[in-house]
């Protein structure tokens, strides 16, 4: 239940590994968080949590595998790039966070680079001339999540994954099955996985909802000049992601709306002026458009991964909040080997359903 990239990516590793998988969304394939998500990778920014971080970098990790085998299948390519992300401070407040970030990372004996000034305009030349300071990871990068969604749908339906466009209204687990009652009849089947996103905590099931809230991500698409920026670039006020044909993504707020997904002027004019004080060549950008979606947000920011202790063949993968396509490789991979074979996956207890009593 869901179509986002977690859902897909769920449900495309299942069937790759022999499973007869439908996939059920009202709105189709990659409509609420997904479609406003810059796919950045970057656990060593996001990884606000020493959980959080574990399950990113075992996802990162897994990445260059995963999309190896998805562009195979699809037959597609897709934009995927780990050229690293670059932080920049633009006052000294900022510099005193961006050393104690490098403090951390070198602890942890993270690959890493504080780089001055003029490392800077080496660097990226786009970048604010009065910028203090960056903190270089090479590791990280981004994928296009327009391209990764797309080929996550191709190689689906080459492995045999069927969408099913319809609402689900309730889920029930009797005598070792589980129905699923939607707006068109009834479906029957061995499994369920809960990845619904947002709407996860709205599906009728026998115990408590899903403890996810929405939280609006507004995101601003530019045009540039290919090369304009060579690596994801990170200020205090906003990223910016630079694609290969001059795409530029600046992103993205954080609103506590409710089931909002407007696009609002003021945020498209603060996310604009923040970019361009990053990368004052932006100026000169052609907008493109501005798109919201809804992150699933959980109480401790950590998803929820895992069987249902109440309704056997009923599993979750739901709350991945701002995090959704960097752990999509990892959710996809612990699911898959849950469902299909009973193996729990390391991480999986940092991420249990049970903690929220479902």
């Amino acid at each position: 239940m869901g179509a986002g990239v977690i859902g897909y990516a769920v449900a495309y590793e299942m069937a790759a590994r022999g499973a007869h998988v439908r996939i059920v969304d009202p709105r189709g394939h990659g409509e609420g968080a997904t479609r406003a998500s810059a796919g950045i990778l970057a656990p060593y920014i996001e990884g606000h949590s020493d959980a959080l971080l574990q399950l990113g970098i075992a996802s990162l990790n897994q990445y260059d595998n995963f999309l190896a085998r998805l562009a195979a299948d699809a037959r597609l390519d897709l934009e995927y790039r780990r050229t690293g992300t670059l932080q920049i401070a633009l006052d000294q407040d900022e510099v005193r966070e961006l050393e104690a970030q490098a403090g951390r990372l070198a602890r942890a004996q993270v690959d890493h680079s504080l780089v001055s000034t003029s490392d800077i305009a080496r660097l990226e030349p786009g970048v604010a001339s009065d910028a203090r300071a960056g903190l270089l990871v090479p590791q990280h990068g981004y994928v296009g999540v327009s391209s990764l969604m797309t080929t996550l749908v191709a190689a689906g339906a080459r492995r045999g994954v069927t969408p099913v466009v319809t609402n689900v209204e309730a889920v029930a687990a009797t005598a070792g099955r589980v129905t699923v009652t939607t707006t068109d009849g009834d479906v029957t089947c061995d499994a369920v996985i809960i990845a619904a996103g947002s709407w996860s905590g709205g599906i009728a099931t026998a115990g408590p909802p899903a403890p996810v809230r929405p939280v609006r991500g507004q995101l601003v698409q530019l045009h540039a000049s290919p090369g304009a920026l060579q690596r994801v670039v990170w200020g205090s006020a906003c990223y910016l992601v630079p694609w290969t044909n001059g795409t530029v993504l600046v992103g993205a707020t954080v609103e506590d709306v409710g089931f909002n997904e407007r696009v609002t002027q003021k945020a498209v004019r603060s996310l604009r002026a923040s970019g361009e004080r990053l990368a004052p060549k932006l100026r000169m950008a052609t907008f493109v458009e501005a798109r919201a979606g809804l992150r699933p947000a959980t109480v401790d920011e950590l998803p929820i991964i895992g069987p249902s202790s109440t309704m056997r063949g009923v599993f979750y993968a739901t709350g991945h909040y701002r995090n959704g396509v960097l752990l999509a490789p990892w959710t996809a991979s612990v699911v898959a080997d849950l469902v299909l074979t009973g193996t729990r996956g390391e991480g999986l207890d940092l991420v249990r359903p049970d903690r929220f009593g479902l």
